[in-house]
Protein backbone atom coordinates (compact mmCIF):
# COMPACT_ATOMS: atom_id res chain seq x y z
CA UNK A 1 0.00 0.00 0.00
CA UNK A 2 2.01 2.96 -1.57
CA UNK A 3 1.14 6.08 0.15
CA UNK A 4 1.74 8.96 -2.39
CA UNK A 5 0.68 12.73 -3.32
CA UNK A 6 -1.29 13.84 -5.70
CA UNK A 7 -2.46 17.67 -7.47
CA UNK A 8 -5.52 17.37 -8.45
CA UNK A 9 -6.89 20.17 -10.87
CA UNK A 10 -10.78 20.58 -11.76
CA UNK A 11 -12.08 23.20 -14.65
CA UNK A 12 -15.56 23.88 -15.23
CA UNK A 13 -18.39 25.19 -13.38
CA UNK A 14 -16.83 23.92 -9.84
CA UNK A 15 -16.80 27.23 -7.86
CA UNK A 16 -19.63 28.11 -6.03
CA UNK A 17 -21.51 24.92 -6.27
CA UNK A 18 -20.27 23.32 -3.29
CA UNK A 19 -17.44 21.66 -5.11
CA UNK A 20 -15.15 22.04 -2.01
CA UNK A 21 -17.36 20.70 0.10
CA UNK A 22 -18.33 17.74 -2.26
CA UNK A 23 -14.34 17.50 -2.51
CA UNK A 24 -14.26 16.89 1.05
CA UNK A 25 -16.90 14.61 2.42
CA UNK A 26 -15.32 12.38 0.07
CA UNK A 27 -11.42 12.95 0.96
CA UNK A 28 -12.53 12.49 4.30
CA UNK A 29 -14.57 9.29 4.53
CA UNK A 30 -11.73 7.68 2.40
CA UNK A 31 -9.19 9.02 5.12
CA UNK A 32 -6.95 11.01 2.87
CA UNK A 33 -5.21 14.30 4.38
CA UNK A 34 -4.37 18.05 2.51
CA UNK A 35 -6.67 20.18 1.40
CA UNK A 36 -9.04 21.65 -1.70
CA UNK A 37 -8.91 25.21 -2.21
CA UNK A 38 -10.59 27.60 -5.36
CA UNK A 39 -8.25 29.14 -7.62
CA UNK A 40 -8.95 32.64 -9.29
CA UNK A 41 -8.13 30.94 -12.48
CA UNK A 42 -12.23 29.58 -11.99
CA UNK A 43 -10.39 25.84 -11.16
CA UNK A 44 -10.77 23.71 -7.74
CA UNK A 45 -7.23 23.02 -6.56
CA UNK A 46 -6.85 19.25 -4.34
CA UNK A 47 -3.68 18.61 -2.69
CA UNK A 48 -4.02 14.93 -1.24
CA UNK A 49 -1.77 12.31 0.66
CA UNK A 50 -2.53 8.65 1.28
CA UNK A 51 -2.72 5.26 -0.20
CA UNK A 52 -2.59 5.75 -3.75
CA UNK A 53 -5.66 3.65 -4.23
CA UNK A 54 -8.16 5.66 -2.40
CA UNK A 55 -6.54 8.82 -3.89
CA UNK A 56 -7.00 7.31 -7.27
CA UNK A 57 -10.97 6.34 -5.95
CA UNK A 58 -11.60 10.25 -4.60
CA UNK A 59 -10.20 11.19 -8.52
CA UNK A 60 -12.82 8.87 -10.04
CA UNK A 61 -15.67 10.51 -7.59
CA UNK A 62 -14.32 14.04 -7.98
CA UNK A 63 -14.06 14.48 -11.78
CA UNK A 64 -17.45 14.13 -11.80
CA UNK A 65 -18.57 16.46 -9.30
CA UNK A 66 -22.09 17.03 -7.77
CA UNK A 67 -24.89 17.68 -9.21
CA UNK A 68 -24.57 21.04 -9.40
CA UNK A 69 -20.89 21.30 -10.69
CA UNK A 70 -20.44 20.88 -14.73
CA UNK A 71 -16.80 19.64 -14.66
CA UNK A 72 -14.93 20.14 -18.52
CA UNK A 73 -11.13 19.21 -17.70
CA UNK A 74 -9.58 17.74 -14.72
CA UNK A 75 -5.66 16.40 -14.22
CA UNK A 76 -4.06 14.30 -11.73
CA UNK A 77 -0.39 14.44 -10.91
CA UNK A 78 1.23 12.15 -8.52
CA UNK A 79 4.47 13.07 -6.42
CA UNK A 80 6.75 11.78 -3.76
CA UNK A 81 4.25 11.80 -0.42
CA UNK A 82 5.25 14.03 2.57
CA UNK A 83 3.09 13.18 5.37
CA UNK A 84 3.06 17.10 5.49
CA UNK A 85 -0.87 17.26 6.62
CA UNK A 86 -2.98 15.91 9.66
CA UNK A 87 -6.12 15.94 8.56
CA UNK A 88 -8.26 16.85 5.41
CA UNK A 89 -9.26 20.60 5.21
CA UNK A 90 -11.56 23.45 2.87
CA UNK A 91 -9.13 26.34 2.04
CA UNK A 92 -10.29 29.89 1.50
Amino acid sequence: MENVRAEIIIDGLVQGVGFRYFVFRNATKLGLKGYTQNLFTGEVLTVAEGPKYLIDELYEVIKIGPRSASVKKHSINYSQYKNEFTSFEIKY
